[in-house]
């Protein structure tokens, strides 16, 4: 990629006043403003999300009490895929366009600038997942009583799925089919937050005590926030310079 800035990469850094409110809050404020101007990014994984939920009765079984037995794996599988499914897009047009190469070699801290834009991304795309899934479990025949563990497990595990997935998503963004690698390279990594966040379901079902497994969920997100902006950070110095 040529050295010379783009007048588009310029505008979108502009866009995001990263100078004036400093390099998180302006690339997160950038993000924000960038996807709601592409609202087909915003609505795709929603619509993902729900289209898993609502054809697994059709092809399997629409009992009920089938489908509230395998209720909290369904919605999770179903957020998981929906959140892999918007990773490809994370850092692919600012490196079209040349704006991820100025965040590299501009003097801002690039550990704050990409958990902000993986902050935006969870945002926009496993909050709102969080917040649709009651209504998934409704469907589902999920019992009232899982719906306080379901809520908590992915709000705790959804910013993991995202911090996870932007570390394929920073390796493979020099790529041109990068979506499937994303895939082969993280799905593995996502097993332990799937395990955990179904295993608090069921516990909240059965009556038993899920703590622990919401540790369990909060220990992987602390330790994403942690390690992941640095993996994100150093794959992408090596996808922009290979």
């Amino acid at each position: 990629m040529s050295n010379i800035v783009t007048k588009q990469a310029e505008q979108k850094l502009q866009s995001g006043a990263v100078k004036v409110d400093g390099p998180f809050w302006g690339a997160l404020k950038r993000d924000l403003l960038l996807s709601y101007r592409r609202k087909s990014d915003l609505v795709n994984p929603l619509i993902f999300f729900l289209m898993v939920a609502t054809l697994f009765p059709l092809g399997v079984s629409p009992e009920p009490q089938f489908l509230a037995d395998v209720a909290p794996g369904v919605v999770w599988v179903a957020a998981l895929l929906a959140t892999l499914l918007s990773m490809d897009s994370l850092f692919r047009s600012d490196f079209e366009d040349g704006t991820l190469e100025q965040l590299l070699l501009s003097p801002q801290p690039l550990f704050m600038v990409v958990l902000a834009k993986v902050l935006a991304h969870w945002m926009l795309t496993g909050l709102p997942l969080t917040l649709l899934a009651p209504l998934l479990g409704v469907m589902l025949f999920l019992p009232g009583e899982g719906m306080f563990g379901l809520v908590l497990s992915l709000l705790l595990g959804t910013p993991t799925l995202s911090l996870v997935g932007a570390i394929g998503a920073a390796l493979t963004v020099g790529l041109r089919k990068g979506g499937v690698l994303i895939s082969l390279l993280v799905l593995p990594l996502y097993i332990p937050v799937l395990i955990f966040g179904t295993a608090s379901i069921q516990a909240a079902i059965t009556g038993l005590p899920l703590g622990g497994y919401l540790a369990l969920l909060g220990a992987m997100l602390a330790l994403g926030l942690v390690m992941a902006p640095l993996a994100i950070s150093a794959a992408l110095r090596i996808s922009v310079s290979g």
